[in-house]
Formats: C-alpha cells, sequence, structure tokens
C-alpha cells in the first residue's frame, strides 16, 4: 500500500496504490509530489506514466481523516498537499502521461488536467464533486479537459462523464478496454523515450511558458473559497454527511 516506482529503458512507471478507492491522505498528497520531483530530475528519465492500482484512478483527499482531525489543520494540510502535487505534475521536467480507469475525481482531475497526455480504460468516469462537499476546487484543470461551459455544468451539479465523451474534445488520447490501458501508455511513453531527453524536456518546459492559464496562481485562487466555505459552517455538515454515509442537510 502506499507509492511504487519502477524505471526501465527511461520510462518512469509510478503506481498508486491506496485502497479502498485511491484517495490520499494529507501526507500522501505531499508525498505523491515529492516522488514525482524526484522522477523528473533523474536524468536517465524521458517520460512519467502516472496510473493506479485497485478501485479508481483517484478518488480525491481522505474526507475521513479530515473530519476526523481537530480544527483547520487536516483542510490546510490537504489544500497545500494537492496544490503541490497537481504543481508537481504540471512542472515535471518530463512529459507526464495520466492513465484512468474505473474513476478520476476530485483531486485525480487535479492530476490528470495537469498532465501531458492521458489514456482512459473504456467507462472510466470523470467528475468534481466538490460542491457536494462544500468546497470547490481543480475547476482550473478540468477547464483544460472540457470545454468552458460543460465544465461549468459539471462543476455545479457533480456530474459525471465518460472518458469517450471527454474523447470527442481531444481531451484523451486514446480509449481502451481496461486490460490494454497500461500497454496503450506504455507504447506512448515508447515513441516519446526514442526521442532525445534534452530535446523533451524543453519542449515541456516551453509548452508551459506559453500556456494561457497560470494553473498554479488560478488552483491557489480556487482553494480561497473552499477555506470561506469552511468558515460558513456548511463544508462541515456536508463531509459528515459523507463519512456517515447521509443525505447532507444544507440550511442555505
Amino acid at each position: 500500500m502506499g507509492f511504487s516506482v519502477e524505471i526501465s529503458d527511461g520510462i518512469a512507471e509510478l503506481v498508486m496504490d491506496h485502497p479502498p478507492v485511491n484517495a490520499l491522505t494529507v501526507a500522501g498528497w505531499f508525498e505523491l509530489a515529492r516522488q514525482i520531483d524526484e522522477i523528473g530530475a533523474d536524468p536517465e528519465v524521458g517520460v512519467l506514466v502516472l496510473r493506479a492500482v485497485g478501485k479508481g484512478f483517484n478518488a480525491g483527499v481522505d474526507i475521513k481523516e479530515m473530519q476526523n482531525s481537530e480544527g483547520f489543520e487536516a483542510l490546510i494540510g490537504a489544500n497545500r498537499g494537492c496544490f503541490a502535487a497537481f504543481k508537481s505534475v504540471y512542472e515535471c521536467e518530463v512529459p507526464v502521461i495520466a492513465v484512468v480507469h474505473d474513476f478520476c475525481l476530485g483531486g485525480g482531475i487535479g492530476l490528470v488536467g495537469n498532465a501531458d497526455i492521458v489514456v482512459a480504460a473504456e467507462g472510466a468516469r470523470f467528475g468534481l464533486p466538490e460542491v457536494n462537499q462544500g468546497a470547490l476546487g481543480a475547476a482550473t484543470h478540468l477547464a483544460r479537459l472540457v470545454p468552458q461551459h460543460k465544465m461549468r455544468e459539471m462543476v455545479y451539479t457533480a456530474d459525471t462523464i465518460t472518458a469517450e465523451e471527454m474523447a470527442q474534445w481531444g481531451s484523451i488520447s486514446r480509449v481502451v478496454p481496461e486490460g490494454e490501458v497500461r500497454e496503450a501508455a506504455m507504447e506512448i511513453a515508447e515513441k516519446i523515450c526514442a526521442k532525445s531527453r534534452t530535446v523533451i524536456r524543453a519542449a515541456k518546459e516551453s509548452l508551459n511558458g506559453i500556456d494561457p492559464v497560470d494553473v498554479n496562481r488560478s488552483y491557489r485562487f480556487e482553494q480561497g473559497f473552499t477555506f470561506e466555505l469552511n468558515l460558513t459552517g456548511v463544508s462541515d455538515e456536508a463531509r459528515d454527511a459523507f463519512v456517515d454515509k447521509r443525505d447532507v442537510a444544507f440550511t442555505e
């Protein structure tokens, strides 16, 4: 349980394994960021394949950890940890290929939205359930995956969409049967690794430099609203309902 890394022929494979649904604790988000930074700094690495095993690619933050903590320490930690992990994916010195199966929710959207290439299993679902939990965030990254108005609908309704729907916008490179998703990602990784490491690293840096949106600043702006919502108390009720497996009773 945790993270495992394997490097072969210039391809680094970072695998997340956090049962039951690959929701990460505060420590988990910071560790993910550290692992990605370390991989990207390795001159022998030409590309990073980020995937998960078990149920789902990523279900975001560990809500139970947050509700079992006193004060705002876990909330602040989760926000900073997510920021660090998303930033590490975006600023990784080599291209990052995200490999999604089953579902990608909340914080998972931040990882995938900041990746360079996305490969998904048939029927994989993507979404931001944040408003259901009295929070906001990762719309910055969702906007890199779907058109503007679809992003807004998904944020307001917390509805999910499938990999097949996302593929029509060009956000996903390939949609294949789940048993073939890793192989499809490795095929792309091998093509990238056949290029000059120096050129690919320069390409990654240059492409980030021409992005129209500063994703780090944009996401940090979103996080400010999550802090405000927590001060109103609405977020605690939403998270308590999630942990208790009951309908949330919003009063405002």
